[in-house]
């Protein structure tokens, strides 16, 4: 077609005027994508402490980490999947406000909402070992198996160096152009990363890389009207955790009863 156009142009100069604009819409429309949306397929429910006010969520292993926030009531712990038990159990001192977490070899990795400290535990035995700290608040945290991902609650999330929590790249999350704001939740998974929208049901997938969302996750039906009508205006989407070997992820709220295993399918058109 751009050949056929391009025989027919005269003069010369107006005819490669014609063809490069052509090439050049071609290319832009082939440099665009769609956001698709998608919502989870239920695998399996589990039971969740009603009083586990969520704020980062780890799987490994075989095992669910939890860091729970509030002052006061702020914790780190390790829950049993299947019954929801708590196995461990690390309380914060009563000045802190747990927020994100996320694995680093054998080490968790905690942060604070709004006091700029990041804490280091021995997976193990739950000792902490180090602090460390950062400008700014804490929401989300996430590894990717070389760098931390950090959430302000911005529209930016910082890569971070484990080692001593130096900013090393600030990515700026956008959806067709629009910043993305009230970024929290964090789940770092391949190319990819996963941020629920504070106050929302929805969970972005992210490129990493430029920043650009390529999916939008509806999770407004994990919980029924019913049950939700029961939970408090802040027990909110909260907690992403992913399991490789099933390639599941598991969601869960603050205050929420249940966790639940997902997988991530097309959004049927409304």
């Amino acid at each position: 077609m751009v050949i056929s156009l391009a025989k027919r142009c005269l003069p010369l100069g107006r005819c490669i005027y014609i063809y490069l604009s052509l090439l050049m819409m071609l290319s832009l429309s082939s440099c665009q994508q769609e956001v698709s949306w998608l919502e989870p397929q239920i695998i399996q429910t589990y039971p969740h402490d009603p009083a586990a006010f969520t704020q980062g969520l780890v799987f490994d292993d075989g095992k669910l980490y939890e860091s729970t926030g509030l002052n006061r009531y702020s914790s780190l712990r390790e829950v049993e999947l299947a019954t929801g038990e708590v196995k461990r159990f690390f309380p914060l001192e009563d000045t802190y406000f747990a927020e994100g977490l996320a694995l680093v070899g054998n080490k968790l990795y905690q942060i604070t909402w709004l006091n700029s400290t990041v804490f280091i535990y021995n997976r193990d035995n739950f000792s902490r070992e180090a602090s460390l700290s950062y400008h700014g608040e804490g929401w989300g945290l996430c590894y990717d198996g070389v760098s931390l991902y950090m959430s302000d609650g911005s529209s930016l999330i910082r890569q971070r160096n484990p080692a001593d929590f130096t900013i090393l790249k600030t990515l700026s999350v956008n959806l067709d152009g629009q910043a993305v704001d009230q970024l929290n939740e964090l789940e770092c998974v391949g190319n990819y990363i996963y941020a629920n929208i504070w106050h929302s049901d929805t969970i972005l997938k992210i490129d990493k890389n430029n920043g650009k969302v390529i999916s939008q996750i509806d999770a407004s039906k994990l919980l029924s009207p019913e049950e939700r009508a029961q939970l408090d205006t802040e027990a909110v989407l909260n907690g992403i955790a992913y399991n490789p070997s099933s390639n599941t992820f598991y969601l869960t709220g603050k205050w929420w009863p249940k966790l639940f295993e997902v997988r991530f399918v097309t959004k049927p058109h409304q």
